[in-house]
C-alpha cells in the first residue's frame, strides 16, 4: 500500500510530466469558414426574380461562402451574369438547358441534389415563393433531411426563427441535419447589393433527368402598376366594397394616384372582386411596403399575416371596432364609398 502523502506526490509529478491538453470550441469566425451555402435563384425569361435576392440576403447573413445556382435556357449570359454582380456571392453555378426553363419541380429537384452533393454544401436556401415551395420539399426528401420553411430570422448556423399559427406565434427551431434545406420569407430578407460583385460563373452538373410532367401554357395578367410583392406602396380592398365594379371604380384610381400596387383580401378574391394573383395574406402574397392602405378590410388573422410587416398601415372602415384598427398606424372610421373618392381627389390635386 502506498501512503497517502506519497501517492499525492506521485500524482503531482505525473501531472507535471504529461502535457496539458486544452479543448477549445471553434469560434464563430472559424465556424463561418466551414459553412457553404447554395442560394437557389429563380429566374423568368433570363431575369432574376425578387425571391432570388432574398435567398442571397439570407445566405449572406448566415455567413460562410455563398454560391448561387440558376438553371434554364441561355442563363449563363443572362440571369447567371446578373447573379455574378450580387455583392457577396463567390461563385455562380449555371446549367444551360431548356428542360429547366420553367422550373418544373420533378426534374429540377434532381438537378439540385446532384449539385448539392458535388459541392458538399451545408445549407440550401431558396425564397418562399411558389417555385421554392414546390422544389425544395422534393430536394429535402431526396437528401433525407427535414425542410425548414418560411423563416424570418437566423440565430445561428443551425437555429432559425419562423412564424406559426398565421403569425400569431413565433417558433425557434434547431436542426441537427447535416444539410439544412431552408425557404425564407422575402419580406424578412431584403438587404442585398445587386451591384459590386464579381463572382465566377461556372458550369453546374446536369444529370439530364427526364421530366415526368410537361409544361403546357400559362396566362399572365399584365399591368402597368408595380408588382404587388415588391411594391413600396400597396392599396388593398376587401369584402366591404360589395362588388367587382365598385372595387375597380374605387380602388384602381386610388392606386394610380399613389403609384401603388393593388391588393385584395381573400374574401374579396373569393367573391370575385379581384384576381387571385392580387390576394394578400396567409394563403396569398406576403408584402412589406412603406405604405399599406386598405379599405373595407376587417383585419382577419389570415390577412394580417401577409401585411403586418408593412412600415405604415392605414385603414378605412366604417366599424370602429374592426380588428384592422388594432394594427393600423392611421385609421379613418367612415363609409369607404365616401372616403375613398374624397381621398383620391385630394391625392390627385396634391
Amino acid at each position: 500500500m502506498i501512503p497517502i502523502a506519497r501517492h499525492s506526490v506521485l500524482r503531482a509529478a505525473r501531472a507535471q510530466l504529461q502535457p496539458t491538453r486544452k479543448l477549445s470550441l471553434p469560434t464563430s469566425s472559424a465556424l463561418a469558414r466551414l459553412l457553404s451555402t447554395l442560394a437557389v435563384l429563380e429566374q423568368r425569361n433570363g431575369k432574376l426574380e425578387s425571391s432570388s435576392f432574398s435567398a442571397v440576403a439570407a445566405a449572406l447573413k448566415l455567413g460562410g461562402s455563398v454560391t448561387g445556382f440558376v438553371a434554364g435556357s441561355g442563363v449563363k449570359a443572362t440571369s447567371a451574369a446578373e447573379a455574378a454582380k450580387i455583392k457577396g456571392v463567390e461563385k455562380v453555378l449555371a446549367v444551360d438547358n431548356d428542360a429547366y426553363e420553367k422550373g418544373l419541380a420533378e426534374n429540377y429537384a434532381s438537378l439540385l441534389v446532384e449539385n448539392i452533393k458535388k459541392g458538399e454544401f451545408t445549407h440550401v436556401i431558396a425564397g418562399h415563393s411558389a417555385f421554392g415551395k414546390s422544389v425544395l420539399p422534393r430536394v429535402a426528401a431526396l437528401l433525407d433531411v427535414q425542410q425548414i420553411s418560411d423563416i424570418t430570422g437566423i440565430e445561428s448556423e443551425d437555429t432559425f426563427v419562423r412564424p406559426i399559427y398565421a403569425g400569431n406565434a413565433i417558433l425557434t427551431v434547431q436542426s441537427t441535419d447535416k444539410i439544412k434545406v431552408i425557404t425564407v420569407r422575402g419580406t424578412a430578407f431584403q438587404d442585398v447589393e445587386v451591384e459590386g460583385g464579381s463572382a465566377e460563373v461556372v458550369d453546374g452538373v446536369d444529370p439530364n433527368v427526364p421530366a415526368l410532367t410537361e409544361w403546357v401554357s400559362e396566362e399572365l395578367a399584365k399591368s402597368e402598376r408595380p408588382e404587388l410583392a415588391t411594391a413600396t406602396r400597396v392599396v388593398s380592398g376587401g369584402r366591404g366594397l360589395k362588388s367587382k365594379e365598385e372595387f375597380d371604380r374605387l380602388m384602381l384610381p386610388l392606386a394610380d394616384s399613389l403609384g401603388a400596387a393593388v391588393g385584395a383580401s381573400r374574401a374579396a378574391v373569393d367573391s370575385g372582386f379581384a384576381d387571385n394573383s392580387l390576394q394578400v395574406g396567409q394563403t396569398g402574397k406576403n408584402v412589406a411596403p412603406q405604405l399599406y392602405l386598405c379599405a373595407g378590410i376587417s383585419g382577419a388573422i389570415q390577412h394580417l399575416a401577409g401585411m403586418k410587416d408593412s412600415k405604415v398601415i392605414a385603414a378605412i372602415n366604417k366599424d370602429p371596432e374592426a380588428p384592422i384598427f388594432q394594427v393600423a398606424d392611421v385609421g379613418l372610421v367612415g363609409d369607404l364609398f365616401d372616403k375613398v373618392p374624397e381621398l383620391t381627389e385630394k391625392l390627385k390635386s396634391a
